[in-house]
């Protein structure tokens, strides 16, 4: 078991940096169709990446050692993270990576840290966007929670490759608690990643950044590695959706055959969001900030709904 885990994890890891900027390229084309625009190449957002790599780290003045250590810290805990989360194979857990408890703690980490840095570089707009994502936050928590226990009572397991396996070897039919637990996800998804209505990841208007306010200091090898962390942290959550939800095509055994055949029906499926997600926020306006919890309450309140079902049905 403990060799199929290694090459599990050697497998996840590579899988979810390299199909990560794929996703993030896909949205922004499909927006850019909806608006009637050629839109970038869906390489773009590896030829940024790969251009960011290749440039000099500036550091303000004020900026002390959290500047320095946020980048490393944030791509580490997302990349740890992603063990929690099966792509295209899964096998049974080890040391208790899956449980989602520890996966939700390793998001706070990576936020914690880029609010930190926000704040640490003494620049304004940092400092609002920090505030911004700490206020938010503190609302999307407990619905992150609620959902997450949703999850829990649906799949009857703590853990992720548990819920996973199962869903996968019985082909779990749509259930209308599925429907209401997909939905919550999806919400989380969008506000997690900071995505209209919540926040706009192409602006850097002061009255409108959240995210990008947070590492606007950033520069260089260390602005690749955050946006790296937040494509990364977009597929988790994507791969929560479509391998809990539409679990087919998930592979159970170390071939090569099952898992190309993994790789491509997770792509095509992540595809598919990927065009969801740009639709729906090209149906969306910026929503203002202190109606943001209108939405978030969505969640929870289906999410609530499925734990009543669950206990009393």
């Amino acid at each position: 078991m403990i060799p199929d885990f290694a090459l599990y994890c050697m497998l996840n890891t590579l899988a979810v940096i390299i199909i990560s900027p794929l996703f993030v390229s896909l949205i922004k084309k499909v927006k850019a169709w909806t608006q009637g625009r050629q839109g970038p190449s869906v390489f773009q957002t590896y030829y940024t990446l790969a251009k960011l790599l290749s440039k000099e780290v500036i550091y303000s003045r004020n900026a002390s050692w959290i500047m320095r250590v946020t980048p490393y810290v944030n791509i580490a805990a997302i990349l740890t993270a992603s063990l929690f989360v099966p792509l295209i194979y899964v096998t049974d857990s080890v040391g208790g990576i899956g449980n989602i408890i520890l996966f939700l703690y390793l998001l706070v980490l990576a936020r914690f840290f880029m609010a930190l840095a926000g704040l640490d570089a003494g620049c304004s707009f940092g400092g609002m966007g920090s505030s911004r994502e700490m206020s938010i936050s503190a609302i999307i928590e407990p619905t992150t929670i609620i959902v997450f226990a949703a999850l829990a009572f649906v799949f009857k397991s703590l853990n992720i490759f548990d819920m996973v396996l199962v869903s996968s070897a019985t082909g779990t039919p749509v259930t209308p608690t599925l429907i209401l637990i997909g939905i919550s996800l999806f919400i989380i998804l969008i506000v997690e990643t900071s995505r209209l209505p919540v926040d706009n990841p192409e602006t850097h208007l002061e009255l409108t950044m959240i995210h990008e306010g947070m590492i606007l200091e950033q520069s260089g090898r260390n602005l690749a590695l955050m946006e790296l962390s937040a494509a990364i942290k977009q597929t988790l959550l994507m791969a929560l959706i479509i391998n809990l939800i539409i679990p087919f095509g998930l592979a159970t055994s170390l071939s090569l055959v099952a898992l190309g055949i993994a790789l491509c029906v997770f792509v095509i499926k992540g595809t598919v969001l990927a065009g969801v997600i740009g639709l729906f926020e090209s149906s969306m306006a910026k929503t203002r900030f202190f109606r943001l919890p209108s939405l978030f309450i969505m969640g929870f309140f289906f999410s609530t709904l499925v734990i009543i079902i669950e206990v009393f049905a």
